[in-house]
């Protein structure tokens, strides 16, 4: 049941969290909004249309949303979701995890530069940078979490009150904070990135899928949304305890999912994009938080 459950919540909730942030950037400036459905009828409009393919492109570009898309619906078998336990459950799960992302982030990439566009060149390029800051700092956090548990699996997140006594409550921010800054960072939201935008010099995911339509273009949306989901679902493993009902667990993952839509698209509501040459300053929060996560560990395991 759990596992139909979560095949639901792949299919369903990242179009409803693009849908509540949405919804929520159109109350804070003054609007109705469309419905929180919309994305969904976007997708499914989108799957409806003919293609547009430049003749510079490789086989490359149209196998690289179906990569893409298969590659994030197999990372998302070892992150918990309803019920905090994953399908895939393996010791240092989280290194797969986080090189299936990989593959699917290189694939995109190389899809950009294979249409053969200075300005897709360029959003690749920045993204290749901000990915070469996000990594370290998830796997210093998922590593410091592991060491203090004494268990490799993303069950560990679940965990962290139990072995860090009084630190942790300090962890369990820090740890939130974390995986919400790479969040934004993945999901190519404000501060980092506004997908709202059209002006090819400041865009980064954006200008990277400027060629791709159809149904091309919706698998992208999709697995986009569906990492945001899963790099939530991380939050939600260190949140929601693992020793309850099913029904339980459901709404209490499902409220956690509308609450951090909502905080997303308050936050892109109260903030500016960062200015270009600002966005590593602060992507490089992650690894100031992450090294606070660290040292809590160590003076947990060690003594003060």
């Amino acid at each position: 049941m759990e596992i139909i459950l979560n095949l639901l919540v792949i299919l369903f909730v990242p179009f409803l969290m693009i849908g509540v942030i949405r919804k929520t950037k159109a109350f804070w400036g003054g609007r109705y909004g469309a419905s929180i459905f919309q994305p969904l009828y976007d997708f499914v409009k989108l799957i409806k249309k003919d293609y547009v393919i430049s003749k510079t492109t490789t086989k490359v570009f149209r196998l690289t949303p179906v990569i893409m898309l298969s590659s994030i619906l197999f990372s998302s078998l070892f992150v918990p979701m309803i019920g905090s336990k994953t399908i895939i459950n393996i010791p240092c799960g989280f290194l797969i995890f986080a090189y299936i992302l990989g593959f699917s982030k290189f694939f995109s990439l190389i899809s950009a530069m294979d249409t053969g566009s200075s300005f897709e060149g360029m959003g690749a390029s920045r993204e290749a940078c901000f990915t070469t800051i996000v990594e370290p700092a998830f796997f210093m956090l998922l590593a410091s979490i592991m060491a203090l548990t004494g268990n490799y699996t993303f069950d560990s997140l679940t965990k962290i009150i139990e072995f860090s006594g009084s630190y942790g409550v300090l962890i369990c921010i820090f740890a939130i904070l974390v995986l919400f800054i790479m969040i934004l960072t993945e999901g190519s939201r404000v501060p980092v990135d506004d997908p709202a935008t059209h002006l090819e010099l400041t865009m980064i995911h954006e200008v990277m899928i400027l060629d791709n339509s159809a149904s091309d273009l919706a698998l992208i949306s999709w697995s986009v949304a569906i990492k945001m989901m899963l790099l939530s679902s991380l939050i939600g493993a260190i949140i929601i305890p693992q020793d309850l009902s099913l029904g339980l667990s459901t709404l209490l993952y499902l409220l956690l999912m509308f609450i951090i839509s909502i905080v997303i698209g308050t936050v892109e509501s109260a903030m500016a994009r960062i200015r270009m040459s600002h966005v590593f300053e602060f992507v490089f929060i992650m690894s100031s938080l992450a090294l606070i996560v660290l040292s809590l560990v160590v003076a947990r395991m060690f003594g003060g």
